[in-house]
Order: C-alpha cells, then sequence, then structure tokens
C-alpha cells in the first residue's frame, strides 16, 4: 500500500488518535496532529520533521482550525485523509445536565467537527480525491445506555451528518466514513476525557450504576486495541470502495445486529400501522 498520504487528525495527543498517529509514523507516511496543547504532542510524538506538525488548535474556534489548516497545508503542500477524533464523553442523566453541560458537548463533538470539515473540504475538492474519517461510537447508532443520552445524541449527529457529507462529496471523489467504535482500551473513561454533571440527582439510580460500572469496572479492561483499530482506519484509506458505515470491535458489531433485529422486529410488528397512515 501507498504510505505517501498526508493525515490530518484531530485531538491526537492521547487515546485512538495517539496511536493512530504513532501508527502512520511508524510506517512513513505524513501526520499533521492536532491537540489543545501542543506541547503534549511533542512530549507524545516528537518535534516537528519532515514527516510530522504538532498543532495547537482550539476545535471551537473557527479561525484556529482555519489556521491550523493552512499550516499543515504550508507545511505538506495538501491533506489526503481528515480523521475526526476530537471529542469527550458525558455521562449524566438528560434531567440532570445543565443546558450549558450538553451544548458545550456539541460543541466540540458536533460544532468543532464541522469546522475542521468546513475548512479541509476546499482541498479535498481541489484535489478530486481524499478520505474523511468521522470518529463517532457504537452509541452514535445504539444509544440504549441510561446517562448517555447528551454524549449518544453529538455521536447520532455525527453519524447522520456523515451520511449527507459523503453523498454531497462523492462526485468529488472523496470519500466519508462513519467509524463506530466500541470500547477499546484508552483514557476515554478516565476523568480528563468523560464528564459528570455538576448537580446529579440521586433518584437516577440506573445513571449512577452505569457511572460506577464505567468508572471501575469498564475503565482499563475494555476489550479493544487501539494499535489495530488504527490498522483498521490504514487498511480503509486504501480500499477503493471504503464503508460509510464502519463498526470497530465485536462489542459494537453485536450491538449494531441487535438493533437492527430490533428495528426489523418493530417495523413488522406495526406495519399495518405504519402504511395505513397515506391518504
Amino acid at each position: 500500500m501507498e504510505n505517501n498520504k498526508v493525515w490530518f487528525i484531530t485531538g491526537a495527543s492521547k487515546g485512538l488518535g495517539l496511536e493512530l498517529a504513532k501508527k502512520l509514523l511508524a510506517e512513513g507516511y505524513k501526520v499533521a496532529a492536532t491537540s489543545r496543547n501542543e506541547s503534549s504532542l511533542i512530549e507524545a510524538l516528537g518535534n516537528t520533521s519532515d514527516s510530522f506538525l504538532p498543532l495547537e488548535m482550539d476545535l471551537i474556534n473557527e479561525e484556529s482550525v482555519k489556521k491550523a489548516i493552512d499550516k499543515a497545508v504550508n507545511h505538506f503542500k495538501t491533506i489526503d485523509v481528515l480523521v475526526n477524533n476530537a471529542g469527550y464523553g458525558l455521562l449524566g442523566a438528560l434531567e440532570e445536565l445543565t443546558d450549558a453541560e450538553a451544548r458545550k458537548n456539541y460543541e466540540v463533538n458536533v460544532f468543532g467537527l464541522l469546522n475542521v470539515i468546513r475548512n479541509t473540504m476546499p482541498i479535498l475538492r481541489a484535489n478530486q480525491s481524499g478520505h474523511i474519517f468521522n470518529i463517532s461510537s457504537v452509541g452514535g447508532y445504539y444509544g440504549e445506555f441510561p446517562g448517555w443520552g447528551i454524549y449518544c445524541s453529538t455521536k447520532f449527529a455525527v453519524a447522520g451528518l456523515t451520511e449527507s457529507l459523503a453523498a454531497e462529496v462523492k462526485s468529488f471523489g472523496v470519500h466519508a466514513t462513519i467509524v463506530y467504535p466500541g470500547y477499546f482500551r484508552t483514557d476515554f473513561l478516565k476523568d480528563s476525557s468523560l464528564l459528570l454533571p455538576q448537580n446529579p440527582i440521586p433518584d437516577y439510580k440506573e445513571v449512577r450504576q452505569s457511572e460506577n460500572a464505567h468508572k471501575e469496572d469498564i475503565n482499563e479492561n475494555q476489550p479493544g486495541d487501539p494499535v489495530k483499530l488504527a490498522e483498521a482506519l490504514i487498511k480503509a484509506s486504501h480500499d477503493q470502495n471504503p464503508p460509510l458505515h464502519l463498526f470497530l470491535g465485536e462489542d459494537a458489531y453485536n450491538m449494531a445486529n441487535q438493533k437492527i433485529a430490533s428495528v426489523q422486529k418493530e417495523l413488522e410488528g406495526w406495519k399495518s400501522v405504519s402504511i395505513s397512515t397515506g391518504f
């Protein structure tokens, strides 16, 4: 496989973004990596070189996003693959999360991602080629998790806008893929990446149970290997017909099938009502 492509990765100082950047650099690709703190990128991945460019970027500030993308193009002359990985988790019942807490999750997970797409597409469109990977979550397809309503809804939004994006950019020779990871062994469930409500309501026992399970049991015991996720993305980037929907992890695969079966069952069970509503 050719390894001369330039990758632009958001949220690359830790987690899936960091593992992907490491794998790409080890295999000879060129990588522009962003984080809120440039020093964290340099500490994790090294100094600026012919193959690596660390970039400090504020995802929710469009001018900051544009400046980072311009620097990447000035350094590498182009961008071939965009990975929208930056984001954070929010675990709290819909009632107990404040408007500000919910909106902030959308600002980063959805509107920040849109800032990057908006400022990268002119390059890909001019090249008449490219690939955009938007990192959603299995929670962006299957949302029946108490306490994850806001986070899941941001990832459902990412999935929905990526479906439209894929249709919009197809004629330019650009691919778009929604990535739905299951549980991968990163720091996503640690305090730095998973926020909790400022004013929890004790009545929500299922939410508190989910909180405890994710913090105490699931954290550091996730079944997914982030290095293998990175390998899967690289493989998909070289495919002439890459998937629009890419579920990664056996848990994600099984949950997707579970939802598909549930929806099909309800479709058939309520078919007579569904089709009775026409004139």
